[in-house]
């Protein structure tokens, strides 16, 4: 936080219009490794070059357009300047005004930097907004994030439907449906992010939790081994699979109907795991998963 606090002392010595600022500390970021690699020293010597690159970059000047302004705004978040963003978003707003894209700006924002409530309130106005799809996607999240997983679940999926080729949104709704117990929803929402995203990490991550909580364990294990996930990786997974078959029992106590999951097993680092006797409903999705684990391999 120092580096960013002198960063941005440098910037008020300036007068350069509210988009000149933003580009010279997306620039600098750049710069200086996007701001996220730690620099090997401090004091004079090191803030006097870093001042000096900063004011280099702010030589070549920019449109001063909207959707210029909105761009970079967008890349601050990217490099994880959420705050900063912040405080760039009350700008453009200022001297532009509120728009539907500096909505979702301000909402991803909020939500970046731990103020779930402002953050809903934003997401909610781009229900009736072309951006409807990313306001229910970012409702979801939060939802997620609150371990509201059924919540979470319907308002991904609304966001599904109005976006339903967004990888993303798919890989989502499919986590929240295993959180939340229904291992069987959760499959066709991951095989469709799978066939449009089949080299995403975190697709590929939902998968293989999927294919644990369906009771397909050699399938998951020979996805886990052809794809080299990491060991940080595989416990991440084993923890999931656990929370998965928690909210598969609890969802089965409160609705005695729903039909009984497979035992979910973790992929273990080395050692085989049997394979399961397949269920019925396995059965029936065992072809997919097979053709997945064989494209993922390629």
């Amino acid at each position: 936080m120092k580096k960013h606090d002198t960063t941005m002392r440098s910037f008020q010595t300036t007068r350069s219009s509210p988009l000149r600022l933003v580009v010279a500390l997306v620039a600098g970021c750049a710069l200086l490794g996007a701001c996220a690699v730690k620099e090997s020293g401090y004091g004079v010597g090191p803030q006097a070059e870093r001042e000096a690159k900063l004011q280099q970059s702010t030589r070549d000047t920019a449109p001063d357009t909207p959707g210029m302004y909105l761009s970079l705004i967008d890349r601050m978040q990217a490099q994880g300047l959420y705050y900063a963003s912040l405080a760039h978003i009350d700008a453009y707003e200022k001297q532009y005004g509120v728009s539907p894209d500096s909505i979702l700006l301000r909402a991803d924002a909020l939500r970046a930097t731990d103020q779930p409530a402002a953050s809903a309130s934003a997401y909610a106005q781009l229900l009736n907004t072309p951006l409807a799809a990313r306001g229910y996607r970012g409702l979801g999240l939060l939802a997620g994030a609150s371990g509201d997983f059924e919540r979470a679940s319907q308002s991904l999926g609304q966001a599904a439907e109005l976006a339903p080729t967004d990888v993303a949104t798919l890989s989502d709704l499919g986590y929240a449906r295993l959180r939340a117990g229904d291992v069987a929803g959760a499959r066709v929402p991951l095989m469709k992010a799978a066939e449009l995203d089949g080299h995403n990490q975190k697709v590929i991550g939902n998968i293989a939790l999927y294919l644990l909580a369906d009771g397909q364990t050699a399938r998951a294990q020979a996805l886990v081994k052809e794809q080299k996930l990491a060991p940080d990786v595989r416990a991440q997974l084993r923890d999931e699979a656990a929370k998965v078959a928690a909210a598969s029992r609890a969802r089965r106590v409160n609705d005695p109907r729903a039909a009984k999951p497979a035992v979910p097993h973790a992929p273990g680092a080395a050692t085989a795991l049997p394979a399961p006797t397949p269920s019925v409903a396995s059965v029936q999705a065992v072809d997919q998963p097979q053709r997945l684990l064989q494209r993922f391999a390629q």
